[in-house]
This record gives structure tokens, C-alpha cells and sequence, in this order.
């Protein structure tokens, strides 16, 4: 296990992502994303394989079931983690990487994985399961005035209904 963890950290430390230590055989990596901002991906060592964990979304307000179709959808289409929700409906990445997997090539691949399908889907899943609030947002910020610059990925939405 610690050439495992020995092979993670120095493939973290040659590339361009923040990252820490959080425990003896787990780390913290701070992806950056253009939809979503910024994704947290937590690798844990274990005695067979890393164990890859990204919080994604909190639970939706609405349209819980289209939400978890379209989830399901998406993961037939992924490699190396699919999306999982915890017992409270909050939206995550999970995956695992067999120990002797573990290189530097593909903890690159998986993390990439991780912030693609993140940052991807984040709009699409804020749409279905955030929509009546985003267009109440944009409602309430055009009648006063303010700025809509982060809610402009949502223009198409909020100009047709949404859905």
C-alpha cells in the first residue's frame, strides 16, 4: 500500500492540480472546472484498490426521478467512476482503481475522468433538479437590475420555460 500512496503523491505533486495529504493514505484534489467551478476529488488507499470520491451537486429540490434517469443515462456512457447518491439524495462520483492500476498515466486518466464528467453534466443536473429556482433567480435579479453573469450558461432555459 505505501508504493501506492508513494506513486500517488509524487504523480499529484508533477501535476498542475492542488492537492494534500488528509490522512496517511489519502489525499485531497482540487480539480478546476469551467461549469462547476471547482470539484474536490478525495482518493483513499485500501488494501485492494483506491477508493475515488467527488461531491457533485447537493440533493435537488425537484424532479428527483428525472434527475436519477438521467444520471443512470450518463453512466453507461463513463469510465472509471459512475454517479452515486448518499442517503440524504446528495449527487457524488464514486470509483475504484485496483492498487496494481495505480500509475501515474491513469490517475491522471481517472481524475480527468472525475472533472469532465463534473463539470460537464453540472449544468444539465443544476437545470433538472434546481429549475424552478434558477429562473425565479434570473426573475428576481432582471426586475432589480442585477447582474446576471453566473447565470448566463442558464439563458437558453430560462428563455424557453425550462423544462
Amino acid at each position: 500500500m505505501s508504493a501506492v500512496v508513494e506513486v500517488i503523491e509524487r504523480a499529484l505533486a508533477a501535476g498542475d492540480a492542488a492537492w494534500e495529504r488528509t490522512g496517511e493514505s489519502s489525499f485531497s484534489v482540487t480539480l478546476p472546472g469551467s461549469h462547476k467551478l471547482s470539484t474536490t476529488c478525495n482518493l483513499f488507499v485500501g488494501d485492494h484498490a483506491v477508493r475515488v470520491e467527488a461531491f457533485v451537486m447537493r440533493q435537488p429540490d425537484e424532479n428527483r426521478e428525472r434527475l436519477w434517469e438521467w444520471l443512470l443515462r450518463r453512466n453507461a456512457r463513463m469510465y472509471g467512476v459512475a454517479f452515486a447518491v448518499d442517503p440524504v439524495g446528495d449527487v457524488y462520483l464514486v470509483g475504484r482503481m485496483a492498487l496494481h492500476a495505480v500509475t501515474p498515466e491513469e490517475l491522471d486518466r481517472m481524475l480527468g475522468a472525475v472533472l469532465t464528467y463534473a463539470d460537464e453534466s453540472f449544468d444539465s443536473m443544476l437545470e433538472i433538479g434546481f429549475g424552478s429556482a434558477i429562473r425565479r433567480e434570473w426573475a428576481w435579479r432582471v426586475s432589480r437590475g442585477e447582474p446576471l453573469d453566473n447565470l448566463r450558461a442558464f439563458e437558453h432555459f430560462v428563455a424557453r420555460g425550462g423544462t
